[in-house]
């Protein structure tokens, strides 16, 4: 299947932004929603996570997912591995920011020292911590475990003959194009 184009993301009322942990995947949902006047879902604050970072159960994940992913139009910002079958039918093009390692994860160091700073809540009310920052749960430790998985996923979902189009951004000057075709 060919890979998707700015005016097929465009064209699309069911959009799917995925990429490693800071990417970047909330803030172009929102561009997107915002320049589409589609409706954004971000997953970690309406399906991913409770306060006190309490991981949602399963069941609730799914049963939450399953109503997103029957609306006529969206803009989710992720999709977990736990339920992403439930949007992955639905989903009509796929915006795959596979950026390089030095990028997402530059940016994500900043985001998570910049948060741990200030403390502004984030998820349901939950905060980032120097602490966190440098625990076993440390969304950076998580970057590194996912940025290989979550390539390779990206790439096979280009390269696949069936699914939705893949939008494959290399680099933020493909985004700052998409969105610019979006306005």
């Amino acid at each position: 299947m060919p890979l998707a184009t700015a005016a097929d993301v465009v064209a699309a009322r069911r959009i799917l932004v995925y990429g490693v942990s800071g990417a970047g995947k909330s803030t172009l949902a929102k561009q997107l929603g915002e320049a589409l006047a589609l409706p954004v879902h971000l997953v970690d604050d309406e399906i991913g996570w409770l306060p006190g970072w309490v991981e949602r159960p399963v069941g609730e994940q799914r049963a939450i997912a399953s109503v997103l992913a029957a609306e006529d139009a969206w803009v989710l910002d992720s999709a977990y591995g736990k339920w992403i079958d439930m949007v992955w039918e639905r989903t009509e093009v796929v915006v795959a920011l596979d950026y390089p390692r030095w990028l997402s994860l530059g940016r994500l160091l900043l985001r998570s020292v910049a948060r741990a700073s200030d403390r502004r809540p984030i998820c349901n009310g939950n905060t980032e911590s120097f602490r966190q920052l440098f625990s076993r749960d440390s969304l950076i430790l998580w970057h590194f475990r996912s940025f290989p998985r979550k390539r390779a996923r990206m790439r096979a979902w280009a390269a696949a003959s069936a699914g939705p189009k893949v939008f494959l951004a290399h680099r933020p000057r493909d985004v700052e194009h998409l969105l610019d075709s979006a306005r």
